[in-house]
């Protein structure tokens, strides 16, 4: 465990405190306000640090509040007169006697009445310059609060840390990366409190609930917080009375509460001085009155006081009480079934069912499975099971979860509880096994045995998502629309053939026709799995990218991203692989990098479930275009290794990335070998929209040759949006040299949100004038490329090199010297480019003479403009 946090920056709050140290300030000092561990003496110390200030610091204290100038005390000796002038006096002659200071007290609220007076005097003399931190909320002396109501000391009130600040403060404690979620979690438990975040992090280190994985810290489970936290918090608590105490206990257990049912078990008065107390909120939620901690640490703190038995006694009540009122949401019935589970009470398991399939819907897969495994044990029978396996499927737990289902006997289940029992099995074989024809012979079981129409169209359903992750486009689309075009269809057949269909039309071209899909989706989504609402809005995601319409898929992959429990990791790990497809796009390089670790880090005990497989290409395309070579390739590697059968839909993306990371390694001719034989995939499987992804591409790669042009113009006559046809301009504007329409172009490209494109289209703009011959426009569009890659957070692409070190070369002599900047020999490059050596020497011979270099070093110097020493041709 690391012990030490640093300091997080305010700075603007450290720049007003210098300034109002400086001698020559209009005032006389500063006095800091903000709660208990918001950092005011932290910030007070830093400032007199860094500033070499001359601080003589004292802090007011309880016991010394009831002594005349108490804290000021050492400064008078033991014969001095007892009356408070005297007093006074000695203590100002005794501080002034080095001359100007500052003086320092810590919780100024706490000082007695003669050193308040002792500190106004000092400042109305302007005899030292003061800096004060004061806890909000505390009662403090008169002459304290003059001196700034009467403007001799600036006051500043600390805010509680952002969640920006949090992180900071909380990646520098680890030592690593926070994951996004759990940064989220942490900062809304402590409240924004540096005091709290702190202890909170030691305690989460200690019970192993904060825990690193591929440099990512993840919280999994309850917060913790120290004992030392815990201390400091039961100073309050240690005061209350036993029936306020009460009330507290039963609110720990049960956050939030109905007001009216708290006031039942609990009584009025005492939560009346809960609330008077500060220790508790009540707020509107609809029509019902809840009740919340008015800081969420606090609620810990009653937990370790709680005993087992109490606690299951004091649950008890609290089932019944709950039992006996209206259930009319999820979130009750939740609420109801975690009491009920640790209580002294009969456990439901009809409860328990709805409850797990209730969690399920929030995204809460290990509650889903807590309950879920509870009502199996309960005798709720098929339904729990098919929970349970729902929740392992999930969780990647791919064996459990079919062990679970394989203990029924599908020819002993009537239809019902066969689409049940089929629907789920198939869903764990394909996407969490990954064993492709185990889930088609149970999906020919289904539809051998289902007869009824209603329970048919489910069997399809999951049978065109089946059929759109194979890659078998038409087959996906023709399942979807039966199902979608019938009024029989339920909720979990409308959900998976939205999963098919809408990814299956972003792909093929048809992006238009999804926003009708994905709103029916939306609508099927509250009566089935909250889980599987992420992979299926997928679609939607890919088809406003693919057409262009960036605001709208960010706004789209937003709807996806907001979670409040720490149980809701994958489904938060699933949401940003949404985020990342239009970040990806618009040129986000950074964020897709960061975002895809921490999606891979959180399944990476179970790393090959199917459903975050978009989350490896992200990242190996986003390291490319950052020109991290290295990094790039490791990621492709995993996403090769992770790639199959269950994935097979990716296949031609998978190639585009895989073509960046082989541009990004110098092999740019290979690059656009691989780009064009995705196209070629691409188009054969009906992809149309990622073949054009494809031969765009290769143009933005180098490429120029006419057939480019020629099906990009055909493919923007069929594809729907705003980017294929500009793609064909490019391509066109690329085999005619035409640098203007290549400016038009990148201009263009800006405008509707797709930086990568337009920075290599400026970029290849500056090439075709400067074979023009037109030199201004050369600085002009060289200059747009370098802003453009310069906001994708440093875009590294052939086009962009290129333009930044322009030299007489072909593109293979280019390749070439790229490989030797990177310290390739003749025959290592050879077999990259699968050349004769011989051929790659003669590359060679006529670069160096193209720019004046005697050998293979100066070669490389020509085109990185670094100085090497001299070597010689192989």
């Amino acid at each position: 465990m690391r012990e030490r946090f640093r300091i997080v920056e305010r700075g603007r709050e450290f720049g007003d405190v210098r300034a109002a140290l400086e001698a020559d300030s209009a005032g006389c000092g500063v006095i800091l306000t903000g709660a208990a561990g918001v950092g005011k003496t932290t910030l007070a110390r830093s400032v007199a640090a860094e500033s070499h200030l001359r601080v003589r610091w004292v802090a007011g204290t309880e016991s010394a509040r009831s002594i005349p100038l108490g804290v000021f005390a050492h400064l008078v000796g033991p014969a001095t007169a007892t009356d408070p002038v005297t007093y006074l006096s000695a203590a100002r002659e005794s501080l002034l006697a080095d001359g100007h200071m500052v003086v320092g007290i810590d919780d100024a609220h706490l000082l007695d009445e003669l050193s308040a007076t002792l500190l106004h005097q000092l400042a109305i003399d302007r005899a030292v310059h003061l800096i004060a931190t004061v806890r909000s909320g505390e009662s403090v002396p008169d002459a304290i609060t003059s001196l700034w109501k009467d403007g001799h000391v600036v006051r500043i009130t600390l805010e509680p840390f952002t969640l920006e600040q949090s992180v900071e403060l909380v990646e520098a404690a680890v030592g690593g990366r926070l994951e996004g979620l759990s940064a989220r979690l942490m900062w809304e438990a402590s409240g924004g409190n540096a005091l709290y975040l702190k202890h909170l992090v030691q305690g989460a280190l200690e019970s192993g609930a904060l825990r690193e994985v591929d440099g990512v810290w993840q919280m999994r489970g309850r917060a913790a917080i120290t004992s030392e936290l815990a201390s400091l918090l039961e100073g309050r608590v240690d005061h209350l009375d036993d029936d306020v105490l009460h009330v507290l206990k039963l609110l720990t257990l049960c956050e939030p509460i109905d007001l009216d049912v708290l006031a039942d078990l609990g009584g009025d008065d005492a939560v009346e001085k809960a609330e008077a107390e500060g220790l508790i909120r009540i707020g509107r939620e609809g029509r019902t009155l809840s009740v919340h901690y008015a800081h969420p640490l606090f609620s810990e703190v009653i937990r370790r006081r709680l005993g087992f038995a109490s606690s299951r006694r004091l649950r008890g009540h609290l089932v019944k009480a709950l039992g006996d009122r209206a259930i009319t949401s999820a979130s009750d019935r939740i609420r109801l079934a975690e009491l009920a589970l640790d209580s002294d009470e009969d456990l439901d398991a009809g409860l328990l069912c709805d409850a797990a399939r209730d969690a399920l819907m929030l995204g809460d897969v290990p509650m889903g499975e807590r309950f879920a495994r509870a009502a199996l044990d309960g005798g709720a029978g098929l339904p729990a099971a098919c929970l349970l396996a729902r929740a392992l499927m999930w969780r990647g737990e791919a064996v459990e979860s079919d062990r679970v289902l394989r203990a029924f006997d599908p020819d002993r289940l009537d239809q019902v509880q066969l689409v049940l029992w089929g629907a789920q099995r198939i869903g764990n074989l394909f996407w969490a096994v990954g064993d492709v024809p185990a889930a088609d012979r149970v999906l020919g079981l289904l539809r051998e045995r289902i007869d009824t129409p209603m329970l048919a169209l489910i069997v399809d359903g999951i049978g065109a998502a089946c059929a759109a992750f194979a890659d078998d486009l038409p087959r996906a689309l023709e399942l979807s629309d039966r199902v979608m075009g019938s009024p029989d269809a339920t909720p979990w057949a409308v959900e998976w053939a939205v999963f098919a269909g809408g990814f299956a039309r972003a792909l093929s071209g048809r992006g238009d026709e999804v926003a009708t899909l994905a709103a029916r989706g939306r609508e099927a989504e509250r009566h089935t799995d909250g889980v599987l609402r992420f992979p299926a809005g997928y679609g939607e995601i890919l088809a406003l990218t693919l057409t262009g319409a960036f605001e709208r898929a960010n706004e789209a992959a937003q709807r996806y991203v907001e979670f409040r429990s720490a149980g809701q990791f994958l489904a938060w790990a699933l949401a940003g692989i949404h985020v990342s497809a239009v970040e990806l796009a618009r040129g986000g390089f950074a964020g897709v990098v960061q975002q895809s670790e921490q999606t891979l880090a959180t399944v990476r005990d179970r790393p090959d479930v199917s459903w975050v497989f978009p989350a490896r290409f992200q990242l190996a395309q986003a390291r490319a275009a950052l020109g991290d070579a290295a990094a790039a390739a490791a990621a492709m590697a995993d996403a090769r290794s992770h790639f199959g059968d269950n994935v097979a839909v990716f296949d031609h993306q998978l190639a585009i990335a895989r073509a960046w990371q082989q541009a990004a390694a110098g092999t740019v001719s290979l690059a656009i070998a691989t780009c064009r034989e995705a196209a070629t995939r691409a188009a054969a499987h009906g992809q149309f929209a990622i073949e054009a992804e494809a031969l765009h591409t290769v143009t933005r790669l180098g490429d120029a040759e006419p057939d480019i042009a020629e099906r990009l113009e055909q493919l923007a006559d069929r594809i729907d949006g705003v980017l294929i046809p500009v793609y064909a301009r490019c391509a066109r504007a690329m085999t005619q040299r035409d640098g203007a329409e290549l400016d038009a172009c990148a201009a263009e490209f800006e405008r509707i949100g797709v930086l990568p494109s337009a920075a290599d289209a400026a970029a290849a703009a500056a090439g075709a004038h400067d074979r023009a011959g037109e030199r201004g426009a050369v600085h002009a569009s060289a200059a747009t490329a370098d802003r453009l890659a310069a906001a994708c957070g440093g875009l590294r692409t052939p086009a962009l090199a290129e333009a930044s070190h322009p030299l007489p070369l072909t593109s293979r002599e280019r390749e070439i010297a790229n490989l030797i900047a990177a310290g390739l020999s003749n025959k290592q490059i050879a077999d990259r480019l699968f050349l004769s050596v011989r051929t790659v020497e003669g590359h060679i011979y006529r670069a160096c003479a193209k720019v004046d270099a005697t050998d293979r070093a100066g070669l490389a110097d020509a085109l990185t403009g670094a100085r090497r020493s001299p070597g010689r041709l192989e």
